[in-house]
C-alpha cells in the first residue's frame, strides 16, 4: 500500500498530487518471473513521469524492446545488470544511471545474483504510461515477495506491450551459464 504524507506544500502545483512512498510501499505485481512495485503512479505528476521498482534473480531480462513515447531512466540500486542499448553492450553495477530517449532499442539481463532497479518513465503522449503497461501486464499481490516461475506466453507479452507503447523487437536475452 502507498503511504502518502500530507505535510507536503502543494501550493506551487497544479493538477498533480504528490506522495512519499515508504520504503516497503507501493503496489506490487508479479511481473514476467520476478517483482515489480509501482512507487510512483503516472497521475501524481503532470507530465505523466512514474516509478516502478523492480527486483528481479540472475538471468532475468526483457525481450529486446523500445518505448515510442516514453523516456525512461533506470537506475541500478543493487546488483549488476548487462545493459543492450541500440546494439552496444555495457555492464552497469550497482549505481550506475542508464538514460533511455524513447525510440531507442534496450534490454538488460541481471548478472549478479540478485538486482534491483529502479525505473523512472515519463513523456507519454498518446500511449499509456510504463506503469499502467506493468498493471496490465503484471498480477497484484499485497506480499512484496518473488512469485514461482510459470510459462510466460511472448504473443501475449508482445499484444499488452504494443497496447501501452511498447513494441518487441526481439527475444529476452538468453539463459545465462
Amino acid at each position: 500500500m502507498t503511504s502518502t504524507r500530507t505535510d507536503i506544500d502543494t501550493s506551487t502545483l497544479s493538477g498533480s498530487r504528490p506522495a512519499l512512498t515508504d520504503p516497503g510501499d507501493g503496489d506490487h505485481f508479479h511481473f514476467l518471473n520476478h517483482l515489480a512495485t509501482v512507487k510512483s503512479r503516472h497521475d501524481r505528476t503532470i507530465s505523466g513521469m512514474n516509478a516502478v521498482e523492480f527486483a528481479a534473480p540472475r538471468g532475468f531480462g526483457p525481450p529486446l524492446h523500445l518505448h515510442h513515447e516514453e523516456d525512461e531512466i533506470m537506475y541500478v540500486v543493487d546488483g549488476d545488470i548487462r545493459v543492450e542499448i541500440d546494439g552496444i553492450e555495457r555492464i552497469a553495477p550497482a549505481g550506475s544511471v542508464i538514460a533511455l530517449p524513447a525510440r531507442v532499442p534496450h534490454t538488460f539481463q541481471v548478472t549478479s545474483e540478485w538486482a534491483t532497479l529502479l525505473t523512472v518513465a515519463g513523456g507519454r503522449r498518446e500511449a499509456p504510461p510504463f506503469d499502467a503497461f506493468v498493471e496490465a501486464l503484471g498480477t497484484p499481490t499485497d506480499d512484496a515477495t518473488q512469485p514461482e516461475p510459470v510459462s510466460i506466453d511472448p504473443g501475449h507479452v508482445a499484444a499488452v506491450a504494443a497496447a501501452n507503447g511498447i513494441e518487441i523487437l526481439g527475444p529476452p536475452p538468453a539463459p545465462l551459464d
